[in-house]
């Protein structure tokens, strides 16, 4: 009787799924602040400061271009994982063209280029030692 435990809360940024970690140099780290306090503005509606802030005033010509953008964009980093309607496009793609169904949310990556996507895969799939 009022002897429990308070409840845990749990820290974000180090759970994981269930099952063997893919890279031992990463497990440990489940995603970033970034990406943490991206899904919180999101879920809440909020703005995210959490990437910081320019050092300078930028060209009037930008700022209108940027302005105008607020009120018809998002003014968001979007998820490191790339901008939902873009990973949905490629799902759509993926299952029309190659005839392989998969999940944007869940089985879909946007990155910069091949380089960065065969690196990223690289790093976090293969350890020191595998052949």
């Amino acid at each position: 009787m009022g002897s429990e435990a308070p409840a845990e809360v749990p820290d974000p940024l180090h759970q994981m799924p269930a099952g063997k970690p893919l890279n031992y140099a990463f497990s440990g780290y489940a995603t970033t602040i970034f990406e943490v306090m991206s899904k919180l503005a999101a879920t809440h509606q909020s703005v995210n400061l959490g990437q910081g802030f320019p050092d300078q005033e930028g060209p009037q010509s930008m700022k209108e271009i940027a302005s105008k953008a607020l009120y018809e964009q998002s003014n968001q980093y979007p998820s490191l994982l790339g901008v939902p309607q873009l990973r949905q496009a490629v799902a759509r793609h993926s299952a029309a063209c190659q005839g392989l169904a998969c999940d944007w949310a869940t089985e879909t990556l946007i990155t910069v280029g091949a380089t960065e996507g065969i690196a990223a895969a690289f790093m976090g799939l293969i350890n020191q030692g595998d052949e």
